[in-house]
């Protein structure tokens, strides 16, 4: 969590009530008023029950640093919507980040937050989460922190299955650092770094979760509000970890970058939204849908050669098996319409809850052991100068 820098000899610099409300804090240390005691008095406010919490208990009243017109602006908002619904008091809540335009993000929740370094942003949350298995974590990234220098902490987070969550921003370019081409960037594209375009294929964000076996992956867009709250609050549900790739544009140094198929004219047509237990349809006549030949999808007509609903692929998200998963994780358009919605929700035993278990079981065989024994036993060795 986010905490003060010490003075010179040692002592934290006193903050008044005024500074610390306006950090999201309390006179105590930075973070928001604890609410587990309903009507606790913090910094001379009485914190509301998580019941009663809204919206506007969730805003910071930092200012916003984001480009205007940023796709970042939605996604603070619809999460800020989703956090009173989930009934969690604020001090139990953690946001944590990485580096990027998306990283700003915990100084903007009145919660508890941690803006680490570059990449490093899943290491940190899964140290909060085995420390504090109370914490609801959630780790926002972009698609250069998440997925370059950030890869491997990434794919070991997935693969333990803390339960987390991580919202990954993907507007396929650094925009921190002026426009320079990320790992999600498409092949050819000139960027102030690719002059002559980009020739590293680039890397689809849900392949790599889906391959590190999250059981939880969902996408969304910044531009649909109402799918993206939605998205948020199902991924919040799940227990284990939960990973959410968001369409985010930056109008700034990538303007309109995923508008051949966002934009509202050609939506309907090129894009499919996954709906669990619905045959896969779209298109502006709802007349088009994905079903399978042999082991590969393809695109069809309802009516046209015999074709009919029930030909269709029908979505299921608890497949055990993450074939299917992976499979629509990789249509893209032109080829095919471009899918959001979740693709995986599956169960399964959490890092947490296995780490829990196998301590309980270590003081039952053994006792609860003492530090001091276990640093002087056996052999040691006292080094001088």
């Amino acid at each position: 969590m986010s905490t003060n820098g010490n003075g010179n000899n040692g002592d934290a610099p006193e903050v008044t009530d005024a500074e610390a409300r306006s950090i999201g804090g309390n006179v105590s240390g930075s973070g928001p008023a604890p609410e587990s005691e309903p009507g606790s008095v913090v910094a001379g406010e009485v914190a509301p029950p998580p019941a009663q919490l809204k919206k506007a208990d969730f805003v910071s009243g930092q200012e916003v640093r984001w480009c205007p017109g940023c796709g970042d602006y939605s996604i603070l908002n619809n999460v800020q919507k989703v956090m009173p619904e989930l009934g969690i008091p604020r001090e139990k809540i953690v946001f944590v980040s990485g580096i990027g335009c998306s990283s700003r993000f915990p100084y903007y929740m009145n919660t508890y937050g941690f803006h680490s370094i570059h990449g490093r942003a899943p290491a940190v949350a899964t140290g909060i989460k085995a420390a504090n298995p109370e914490l609801s974590v959630w780790v926002v990234t972009g698609d250069g922190d998440a997925l370059s220098i950030g890869g491997n902490h990434f794919m070991h987070a997935i693969r333990r299955n803390l339960d987390m969550n991580v919202i990954l921003f993907n507007n396929r370019i650094y925009g921190l650092t002026k426009g320079q081409y990320s790992p999600t960037s498409e092949l050819g594209k000139r960027t102030k770094s690719t002059p002559m375009g980009v020739i590293d294929y680039p890397l689809n964000p849900l392949s790599v979760a889906i391959a590190s076996e999250a059981t939880f992956v969902a996408r969304s867009l910044d531009l649909d509000v109402k799918h993206l709250g939605a998205t948020v609050q199902a991924a919040a549900r799940h227990k284990g970890v939960s990973f959410i790739e968001v369409y985010q544009n930056c109008n700034i140094f990538n303007d309109g970058a995923f508008e051949y198929f966002t934009e509202r004219s050609v939506r309907t047509d090129h894009m499919i939204y996954l709906e669990h237990g619905q045959p896969m349809i779209f298109g502006k006549e709802r007349n088009k849908g994905i079903r399978m030949n042999g082991a590969h999808p393809e695109v069809v007509t309802i009516g046209e050669n015999g074709i009919t609903v029930d030909d269709l692929l029908v979505h299921d998200i608890h497949l055990k098996d993450p074939s299917v998963a992976f499979m629509l994780a990789r249509m893209e358009y032109p080829d095919f319409p471009q899918p959001v919605g979740i693709f995986r929700a599956v169960e399964r035993d959490t890092y947490e809850d296995m780490m829990e278990a196998q301590i309980k079981a270590a003081i039952a065989k053994q006792g609860a052991g003492n530090l001091e024994k276990l640093i002087n036993s056996g052999d040691t060795w006292i080094v001088g100068g």
